[in-house]
């Protein structure tokens, strides 16, 4: 599996931060579904819009695939004007993950 890390940090005077979150649910999501290898993805913020964007990949060729495509460009698009600055992106390998499933209630 590999991880695209992006770091970001959103204007939340331009968009709060709900709501620049569900336009990354209704937008972001479902075109990242529709890419092969896809294998989910988590965002992290702290209220102030400092976040970092992880999407999951199920190899190296899929990580890789939506960067030469373009992809990755136009999606990234979509929120730049929301943006402080450009974000940050790197790629890894995911050596190990534990992601236990919720007891039952």
């Amino acid at each position: 599996m590999y991880a695209r890390v992006t770091q970001f940090e959103l204007d939340t005077v331009r968009m709060p931060l709900h709501k620049a979150l569900a336009r990354f649910e209704d937008e972001i999501v479902p075109a990242l579904r529709a890419q092969p290898g896809y294998d989910g993805s988590y965002v992290l913020s702290t209220r102030e819009g400092k976040g970092t964007l992880i999407t999951l990949w199920a190899d190296e060729r899929a990580a890789y695939a939506g960067l030469a495509s373009g992809f990755y460009d136009e999606q990234l698009a979509n929120f730049m004007m929301l943006l402080r600055e450009p974000p940050g992106r790197e790629q890894y390998e995911v050596l190990y993950s534990d992601t236990p499933t919720a007891a039952p209630a």
